[in-house]
């Protein structure tokens, strides 16, 4: 007997092969999709973000079989995901026991008695903390909230923000050098000045002392009506700060703001309620090279070096040597850093951008060059090496902050793919943050997550203001990496929802969309891929 076919039934497969032809189940639930694809559609359609562009894709990391992907050859504001393409290159080209190494050197004699006639020339090595997030056993500190990207909750690591200074002043010391009638001069001659992207601060320079960046810490008094006390990190006589901030009752907000008033002076005002310490507010140092000078030559004096130049003093570029000569002086010290694979730490854990920015300009000296530019063109040329198809990926810069950078989500899951049988990988995987527990990825799901623990990857989050109305649309939330679900399949991910407008809750039917929700809702969207994903075949 010949059996019949149901038209309506035909067209409905037609209509999910041509989905699935086009990029994925591209916006509503598909009748006939298994239960799996069909929750996480489900919860891309949560209100308020309903009509943004969605792209996700997942793979098993073993089979590369896909189990769920939606638009996932279109490019997205990839937002901090960026950073997994940076870094990636980076530990590609540089490799993860990277390490750099940041001498002093003298133009002049020492005579029998110690004394330096001549200069001292600090030359940067691109260093990017220079000690300043170093614990005693030689990995790198980070909170959670990082110093740079300011806020109520900033917190700074329990570290010395000038270790790597303090290091090379006391070697100066130690090599019998005792006084220098010269000058101290910071060699930043090593690459070209470029922009950063995101929050902190504005360029990348060679030399990099606490993020360029002077944190003032605030203490609230005992009682309303006490002034509150503060402390600078790193501590230094060179900036001068006027602070008037005034302890309020406990249940008053804090409001305290900063202003700068020159290149090293500062005004802070407002108030802070009782009880609140460590209260953070930070400016970008206007000369870096100039910062690192007057910091170095307090250092040396502290360690009994007598420098007659003055700490207070701005830098003139045309008193460093020519950069032939800077080569053949005689090293006096040298800070040998922790390895690369703490930096690129720091850069996935809390989304650095400074240090993010800055990687392209390290790979440019791998060729002779000195542009980020050029650093960007040889991480193209790394990341087509990995398999990562150039068509599908574009960047402005390593931190995610340009306009330029588009990034489709099967280019990123290729990239998370191809790093697991790299020489770098233990690095890059160690380095990201982990669902639940550090990192950008702290808050994103509850305590009591199934979840928790069993995801490492990388946020992104990204803003753009609507002139027209005044107000913000979530341009990019961003999130990529591994899972380990729960039947033991090891997973490569990657969700990109753009285009958000940002709203305040209006009623239980909608609830505040925000940066938050956004990062919550792809927690959930994990959650979700965690406990259903399918057993292996």
């Amino acid at each position: 007997m010949q059996s019949r076919l149901n038209p309506t039934l035909c067209l409905a497969r037609v209509f999910v092969i041509i989905a699935i032809a086009l990029g994925g189940l591209a916006g509503l639930p598909v009748q006939g999709a298994d239960p799996f694809q069909q929750g996480i559609q489900k919860l891309t359609q949560t209100s308020g973000f309903e009509n943004g562009q969605w792209g996700i894709l997942v793979v098993d990391a073993v089979t590369k079989q896909v189990l769920f992907e939606q638009n996932s050859n279109q490019m997205f504001a990839p937002a901090s995901v960026t950073k997994l393409y940076s870094t990636a290159a980076a530990l590609e080209k540089l490799g993860p026991d990277f390490r750099f190494k940041t001498p002093v050197k003298r133009r002049g004699e020492v005579d029998s008695s110690g004394v330096l006639k001549g200069d001292l020339l600090l030359v940067a090595s691109g260093d990017m903390s220079m000690g300043g997030r170093t614990a005693t056993n030689g990995t790198m500190l980070f909170e959670d909230n990082d110093h740079t990207y300011g806020g109520d909750s900033a917190a700074l690591v329990k570290a010395d923000a000038l270790h790597g200074l303090q290091e090379l002043a006391k070697r100066v010391a130690s090599s019998g050098i005792k006084q220098v009638t010269g000058d101290v001069l910071v060699d930043d001659r090593l690459f070209q000045i470029s922009p950063s992207s995101g929050s902190g601060p504005r360029n990348v320079f060679p030399m990099t002392i606490n993020d360029n960046l002077v944190d003032v810490v605030i203490h609230a008094g005992e009682k309303p009506g006490d002034q509150a006390t503060f402390k600078l990190v790193p501590e230094t006589a060179g900036i001068a700060v006027d602070l008037q901030v005034e302890t309020a009752d406990k249940d008053k907000p804090v409001s305290v703001y900063i202003n700068t008033t020159g290149p090293r002076s500062v005004v802070v005002r407002g108030t802070i309620p009782i009880g609140k310490k460590n209260l953070i507010r930070n400016f970008e140092v206007a000369d870096p090279t100039s910062w690192a000078r007057s910091l170095l030559i307090e250092r040396l004096r502290a360690s009994g070096v007598k420098i007659a130049a003055s700490s207070l003093a701005m830098q003139d570029p045309s008193s460093l040597p020519s950069k032939s000569k800077v080569d053949s002086m005689p090293a006096v010290a040298e800070y040998v850093s922790p390895p690369l694979s703490e930096y690129v730490k720091i850069i996935l854990k809390v989304s650095h951008n400074l240090h993010a920015s800055t990687l392209p300009s390290l790979l440019a000296l791998t060729d002779g060059k000195t542009t980020a530019i050029d650093g960007l063109r040889i991480q193209g040329k790394i990341l087509s090496g990995l398999g990562v198809q150039p068509e599908a990926i574009s960047f402005g810069g390593g931190a995610g902050g340009a306009r330029a950078d588009l990034a489709s989500p099967r280019a990123t899951v290729d990239l998370l793919i191809a790093m697991q049988s790299r020489p770098g990988y233990n690095a890059f995987y160690e380095a990201m943050p982990i669902l639940g527990r550090d990192g950008t990825l702290a808050k994103a799901v509850e305590p009591t997550s199934p979840a928790r623990g069993h995801v490492r990857a990388k946020t992104g989050t990204y803003y753009l203001e609507n002139e027209l109305t005044g107000k913000t649309i979530l341009t990019s939330k961003a999130l990529a990496g591994y899972m380990e679900t729960a039947q033991d399949r090891k997973l490569v991910y990657c969700i990109f929802v753009n285009n958000v407008p940002i709203r305040t809750a209006s009623g239980d039917d909608k609830p505040a969309v925000n940066a938050t929700a956004a990062g919550k809702l792809l927690g959930k969207i994990s959650e979700w891929i965690y406990l259903n994903c399918p057993q292996n075949p």
